[in-house]
């Protein structure tokens, strides 16, 4: 019963037999061609005994193992490898169809490739996550046939497995990795004056060209009998709270995926960063109720629990209370913090209904909204009309537009930083208000 299971015919074996049966027919026309046909027959009867013989005599002559970390990462491309070893005395050709996650709508996953014998090659492909969650993957199948090419034989290795899709580590561990190299320019990262120094003293160290004159110490200096300057650090241990909105707002897609899953991972980096610059990270998502509260803190195992806390948020994107998050952040946070808003704003009268709530925060912290570009109507702004329809629908999307400019406008008008960025730029241009806030002294 297995090996019927395990048994498939190739194309080429159904374009013989339709050639003998075409034969056969012909021979009631012309008897000469019945010898022929007969011939014909048992040769390729023959043909696919060998080649079944070929294939089913070793019991595990084809090994396959699916190789991938344990989680994947939201938005981004992560690699997925099928490990392939022939152990056939022979060369054999390979379909290898491997069962990804349902999530990902993709049917034509297939690749075909030859093998010597005990050959060993590794197979790659990327898969791009646009949700956060469980995802199952099956078996991977290998469909083998050998060089007469009449059957297959297939095999299911590396059965069922579920990973779990996580905010973007790999967006944050990149940005990481840049910091440390400091590299960040590289990706967009602005290199901000600093405008005069923190309070925070550090060391005291031989004055270099470029030093501020300002800062050397006399006194360092007339022991060393050389120029000494005080060297100051930023401020540390600042609470900076990543404030999630996970209404109807943030329901609006970008290449797959929703405004608050870029929120998500643009906050797991930033809060890498923030403890990175020795500095408290907090979390905060809310809807309809203030769903998730973590405080500002700078432990160890604070980036996991961040993590575990953003993997885990779920949404029905209701309309969103904000005169809740007011009052649960006026009790609970009494330190001047900063304070970033990730929500958006489509109109001036969406933005006012909220803009009570802003500028009571904004009274005793630090606040950042961070709102969405739509960038649809910034490719629709760039187009050249044709008709008179594309005037007008112009003539909106530039209405839309100007809209999104005039609330960061009023909100600056009110003391309220904005900051207004296409999704795909979203990380990097918060990482940038973040430290320019760092290196101004403002938090």
């Amino acid at each position: 019963m297995s090996f019927i299971k395990a048994l498939y015919f190739n194309r080429r074996l159904f374009v013989l037999i339709t050639s003998i049966c075409v034969v056969f027919l012909l021979a009631f026309i012309f008897p000469l061609l019945l010898d022929s046909g007969k011939v014909l027959a048992g040769t390729v009867t023959l043909l696919l005994l060998v080649d079944c013989l070929l294939l089913f005599t070793p019991k595990t002559p084809v090994f396959a193992r699916r190789e991938m970390t344990d989680k994947l990462s939201n938005g981004d491309d992560n690699a997925i490898a099928i490990f392939l070893i022939n152990r056939y005395t022979f060369s054999v050709q390979l379909e290898i169809i491997d069962e990804i996650p349902f999530q990902f709508q993709k049917r034509d996953l297939l690749f075909r490739l030859s093998m010597k014998t005990n050959e060993e090659k590794k197979l790659l492909y990327l898969l791009h996550p646009v949700k956060r969650g469980v995802y199952e993957f099956g078996a991977v199948n290998v469909y083998c046939s050998t060089i007469i090419g009449l059957a297959k034989r297939r095999f299911r290795l590396e059965h069922g497995r579920q990973v779990a899709v996580y905010p973007s580590f790999l967006q944050m561990r990149k940005y990481d990795l840049l910091a440390i190299s400091n590299r960040m320019n590289e990706q967009g990262m602005k290199k901000i004056r600093k405008i005069g120094h923190s309070t925070e003293f550090e060391t005291i160290r031989t004055y270099a060209p470029g030093d501020d004159p300002r800062a050397i110490n006399w006194k360092a200096t007339a022991r060393r009998s050389h120029l000494m300057v005080n060297n100051y650090q930023d401020e540390i241990s600042q609470s900076v709270y990543c404030i999630i909105d996970k209404g109807r707002v943030m329901k609006m897609p970008f290449e797959g995926m929703s405004l608050l899953d870029y929120s998500i991972n643009a906050s797991l980096a930033l809060a890498n960063a923030i403890l990175r610059k020795n500095d408290k990270a907090g979390l905060i998502t809310f809807s309809k109720t203030v769903s998730t509260w973590l405080p500002a803190a700078r432990k160890i195992s604070h980036m996991e629990t961040i993590m575990r806390f953003l993997y885990k948020e779920k949404t029905n994107f209701l309309e969103s209370d904000f005169d809740t998050l007011f009052a649960n952040i006026r009790k609970q946070i009494t330190q001047r913090s900063l304070l970033i808003l990730f929500t958006n704003f489509e109109s001036v009268v969406g933005m006012r209904k909220q803009l009570s709530y802003l500028r009571n925060l904004s009274k005793n912290h630090l606040l950042l909204i961070v709102f969405f570009e739509n960038t649809e109507l910034v490719q629709l702004l760039e187009s050249q009309p044709k008709n008179l329809e594309d005037i007008y629908t112009k003539t909106v999307a530039e209405k839309f537009a100007y809209d999104k400019r005039l609330i960061v406008k009023e909100l600056n008008a009110y003391g309220i930083h904005a900051l207004l960025t296409p999704p795909n730029k979203l990380t990097i241009n918060v990482l940038n208000k973040y430290l320019e806030f760092k290196t101004r002294g403002l938090i």
